[in-house]
């Protein structure tokens, strides 16, 4: 999940037909002078004189809540009626900066751009019904979708005040609310997809169809990286349906057919000559191999304080290592174009329109500007659909057989031909000092770069996404915190959270040994590493070891740390920061037959202005139970060269019987709000094994915990 940086907010305006908009564009980093029809707006906010506010979203609904949350913050700085409030989802353009949804940064990035847009429109509104009423601005006031002028007890709608304010200049610097003005942020508004999910009215990719669509299934090579030689497709064409049988590039072959049954009853009959190419013979180990055997090359450094070599006294070291995992979303990889000729409609599951937009054009020889692609809802994405393969499929498929088409994946598609999350292999050794505590802390992080492997520039060795994942929050005298990327034969993507699980599993399960080694409190042991207020610096960030000790103390305080559990369970703590979030969890378990049973997790963040509490209890419950499953039982191996896991019965995630009680919490704040998607998944997996340790005195140093 490549960083989003921030861009220049620069406001300008335009008049759209009776109503009013008010638009925004990033230039580049730059101010940008534009004409009455050159400036190009990221985010629309239209008001019609009925008085319905449209609100363009331009980040794509997986189940996060994008599509209500960023319309919060919006409508409040509006003072708009929630009620009046209509969604548009923003297709890839050149309107909107970069549209990419990941990195736990839809918010983040928004939050600024979204509420100018509001009180842009709203002292535009306000200054058009002062000039109608010739009163001073300062006099009037709004609520609710209407300009007041409580002296004189009048007031309009905004739909009344449209055309009006349509013809006034744009404030450049809008006054935005203070915190105490809320009205929306921050309270539990109802998400407003929630009724067309339960009464299946919402349309997800997999859904979207025209009329005389084809359907495709591609034969891929098991063996990863194999590439189709040539096909037989006689027995195909007896199957009812079946259209064509075409390459797609060098490494498959789609099946085409007038259904979705006839295109995989033709894809079994299909005969393909492969070329396993040269990874035929590759196992799981022998990747493990490759990381273990780069463990002692020069790495590069993350995070450098004193001189760990020089430090003497009780040494403890410890290896742990995560596996490679799958993403599995509910709704296979799905696309539907058509090719037109001189342009191509494509209707994607994505979280990167523009990128699909790119490549599809790319792909079929077109400019970028002449490929649509229209965003449809996801049935989880976890950082699958920052890939766009499956939409360069449906497009090529779609010109070979001069039809509209929808190109699906199976669910053993999408889990033996995906992108995986990388391998990882950590070595680390601390020296305590007299207290106990580490005078001398060392973690060597050996994982392939995903941004590397897809050919992205990796400035001084470090993988750009390590800087929003990988810091060490903990106050030490001496650290040295270095990366060192091997080649990887496994095609890599990212997946929630990306490397900070990886390192957070490795960090807060060793600091949790150093506790105990030190005789100490788990809990206390951390606070008391993090006792003094301090400002870590890593790359771009500021990390405060204040608002870390908040949310331990915040946790400590809910799972009632302080007070002994019932005999027979056992609890482990763990807190992480990544993506501007800091996150506290604590795991209970009991043991039954010899395996962890989770009870109850309680999690606390600090993720600074809430916008919708709701939305961030679901997001708790979603990544606490995302995290656990790869934590017990998530693994992708490879024999042969072929992915071996191909459903859900061998590739297990967690069934309701099992999820525990989930309890979350966050720190009231007013500062900038930060992500939320990702930063409560880290903690899980170490929480859970440190736990584990208390009950069993077995420490688990590699995932997943019911392999281990």
């Amino acid at each position: 999940m490549s960083p989003i940086s921030r861009r220049q907010f620069l406001v300008g305006g335009a008049v759209a037909g009776t109503g009013l908009v008010v638009a925004f564009y990033w230039p580049n980093g730059r101010s940008h002078e534009t004409g009455e029809h050159e400036f190009a707006p990221n985010a629309y906010l239209r008001i019609a004189p009925d008085g319905k506010v449209t609100i363009v979203v331009a980040r794509s609904e997986m189940g996060q809540g994008v599509r209500t949350s960023l319309p919060m913050i919006l409508a409040d700085e509006l003072d708009a009626n929630w009620s009046d409030i209509a969604i548009q989802q923003a297709g890839a353009s050149t309107l909107f900066g970069d549209q990419s949804t990941g990195g736990s940064a839809s918010v983040r990035t928004t939050w600024d751009p979204m509420r100018q847009a509001g009180a842009a429109a709203r002292e535009m509104l306000i200054a058009a019904a002062a000039q109608r009423w010739s009163v001073p601005v300062a006099e009037c006031t709004t609520d609710k979708g209407f300009v007041l002028h409580p002296a004189s007890r009048r007031r309009e709608s905004y739909g009344e005040l449209v055309e009006r304010a349509a013809k006034l200049p744009i404030p450049k610097e809008p006054k935005l609310k203070d915190s105490s003005q809320y009205k929306l942020i921050g309270t539990p508004i109802p998400r407003l997809d929630t009724p067309s999910k339960t009464n299946g009215t919402a349309e997800y990719g997999i859904d979207f169809r025209v009329p005389g669509m084809k359907y495709a299934f591609l034969a891929r090579c098991p063996v990863i990286g194999g590439k189709a030689v040539s096909f037989d497709d006689q027995e195909s064409r007896k199957v009812p349906g079946v259209v064509n049988a075409v390459k797609v590039g060098d490494y498959a072959v789609a099946m085409a057919a007038d259904s979705v049954f006839g295109a995989i009853e033709g894809r079994k009959a299909l005969k393909v000559s492969w070329d396993e190419g040269p990874n035929k013979a590759l196992e799981t180990e022998a990747v493990f191999d490759v990381l273990r055997k780069a463990a002692n090359d020069k790495g590069v450094s993350l995070q450098t304080v004193g001189d760990v070599s020089k430090v003497k006294g009780r040494r403890l070291e410890a290896i742990y290592e995560t596996p490679m995992l799958a993403h599995a979303p509910m709704e296979p990889e799905n696309c539907f174009a058509h090719f037109l000729g001189s342009t191509c409609e494509i209707w994607a599951p994505t979280q990167v329109p523009q990128d699909v937009r790119d490549s599809v054009a790319t792909a079929v020889g077109l400019k970028p500007e002449d490929v649509h692609v229209n965003v449809t809802l996801m049935g989880g994405g976890f950082g699958r659909r920052l890939e766009h393969d499956y939409a360069v499929e449906a497009a090529l498929v779609s010109k070979a057989i001069n039809a509209p088409v929808k190109v699906m994946w199976t669910r053993e598609d999408d889990m033996r031909f995906s992108v995986y999350r990388p391998p990882s292999v950590h070595q680390l050794s601390a020296v305590l000092d007299g207290h106990g505590s580490p005078a001398a802390y060392t973690h060597r992080l050996i994982s392939p770069t995903i941004s590397g492997q897809k050919g992205y520039p990796i400035e001084g060795g470090v993988d750009p996404d390590l800087k929003d994942e990988a810091a060490f929050l903990y106050p030490v005298p001496n650290l040295s915190n270095k990366y060192i990327a091997p080649q990887c034969a496994v095609p890599l993507g990212w997946l929630r959270s990306v490397y900070a699980a990886q390192v957070a599993f490795a960090n807060e399960s060793f600091i949790d040994e150093l506790a105990h080694a030190a005789g100490k409190d788990p809990l206390e042991y951390r606070l008391r590493l993090l006792a003094e207020d301090k400002e870590i610096s890593y790359f771009d960030t500021k990390w405060q070891t204040a608002r870390l000790r908040g949310v331990l103390k915040l946790v400590a305080e809910k799972s009632e740390w302080d007070k002994p559990l019932p005999a027979g369970r056992f609890r482990g703590v763990a807190a992480y920061g990544c993506f501007g979030t800091y996150a506290a969890e604590v795991v209970e378990i009991t043991i039954k037959d010899g395996d962890p049973n989770v009870e109850r997790i309680v999690v606390a963040v600090d993720c600074g202005q809430v916008i919708n509490p709701n939305i961030l209890d679901q997001q708790l419950h979603s990544a606490v139970i995302f995290g656990l499953s790869a934590a017990l039982r998530g693994q992708i191996t490879i024999e042969h060269g072929q992915v071996q896991q191909a459903n859900f019965n061998t590739y297990p995630i967690l069934r309701n019987n099992e999820v525990p009680a989930i309890e979350g919490y966050f720190v009231p704040s007013h500062e900038a709000p930060t992500g939320i998607g990702e930063p409560p998944v880290p903690p899980i997996a170490p929480a859970l094994c440190n736990a584990i340790f208390v009950a069993t005195k077995k420490r688990i140093r590699k995932l997943p915990i019911l392999n281990a």
